[in-house]
């Protein structure tokens, strides 16, 4: 069967005759009936029989149309897809990001870009910082949003905001709550360590080898958020990103900056080879708003 003998045989089979048929294709009824004869003389068989004024599908239209009706929606799709590229409303994003972004940052920017181009869907890989060089590489994600990432050569990285790694501690333990605090402030305290996490634990460590500081730690984890949840427990303190502590605070947590500052940038990386598309245009500037409020 070719295309026009599914629609043909679609909108028969659909509405019941050819004059309704005609109707929802927007052509005549001799033009119907001349596809219809057509298509049965290419298949060899007949696809209606007329009964009392309407046409009623053979056995063989119906263990047919089956198929059809998932050939004929898989068409409107397209023309609807066609339709929606040219107006540059329709498409997906593929975000590979790092888990912190994940709690309200990544959110926030995709509900405020969704409300202006609703028909744009998204699929969001929440992965470490080399998975995410490494789908870059394999076409599996369009953009990556990521703590510090290495330099690539292949790689194209976009400035969206700083950050910094903070110290999560009990707040029965420091009652009056500082927003500042040193390693030598905790370094008697149980810490959970998270120095084997990539870069960010890489940062971590060249501080305490800078300041000489030796922590007793029994917990080891390699995801922030757990190592924040372990603190809101009372079984030590932890070093994670911003991101990640407010959006794991609870009552008896509280937040600390490092004195000095340890702080690192949040870059959006693609692959120099890959054009970004208009999509990842469009979506660059919610994406630095939402990232610039951190």
């Amino acid at each position: 069967m070719r295309l026009r003998h599914i629609e043909v045989f679609h909108a028969i089979y659909t509405t019941g005759s050819i004059t309704n048929a005609a109707k929802l294709l927007s052509v005549s009824q001799p033009s119907v009936s001349k596809v219809l004869t057509h298509a049965e003389l290419q298949l060899g068989f007949n696809l209606f029989e007329r009964v009392k004024g309407r046409l009623i599908p053979t056995d063989e239209a119906e263990i047919l149309f089956n198929e059809v009706d998932k050939i004929y929606k898989q068409i409107h799709s397209i023309r609807n897809l066609s339709h929606n590229i040219k107006k540059s409303q329709f498409g997906n994003i593929t975000l590979g990001i790092t888990p912190a972004l994940g709690f309200d940052v990544i959110p926030d920017v995709i509900a405020n870009y969704h409300r202006d181009f609703p028909n744009v869907s998204f699929n969001i890989q929440t992965i470490h910082n080399n998975a995410v060089m490494q789908s870059l590489v394999e076409y599996k994600c369009d953009l990556g949003i990521l703590f510090s990432p290495s330099t690539m050569p292949s790689i194209v990285t976009t400035p969206l905001a700083q950050s910094e790694l903070v110290i999560v501690y009990p707040k029965q333990v420091f009652p009056d709550c500082p927003d500042k605090l040193s390693l030598a402030d905790v370094s008697n305290m149980e810490f959970i360590d998270i120095r084997d996490s990539g870069p960010l634990g890489e940062m971590f460590l060249a501080r305490i080898l800078e300041e000489d500081i030796e922590f007793k730690s029994s917990i080891n984890v390699q995801t922030y958020f757990i190592a924040v949840r372990l603190v809101a427990r009372g079984l030590g303190v932890c070093v994670v990103d911003r991101s990640t502590a407010q959006g794991n605070l609870t009552d008896n947590i509280s937040i600390a900056s490092f004195d000095p500052p340890l702080t690192f940038d949040i870059k959006a990386v693609h692959l120099e080879s890959q054009n970004k598309t208009k999509l990842i245009d469009e979506f660059l500037p919610y994406l630095l708003q939402g990232i610039s409020n951190i």
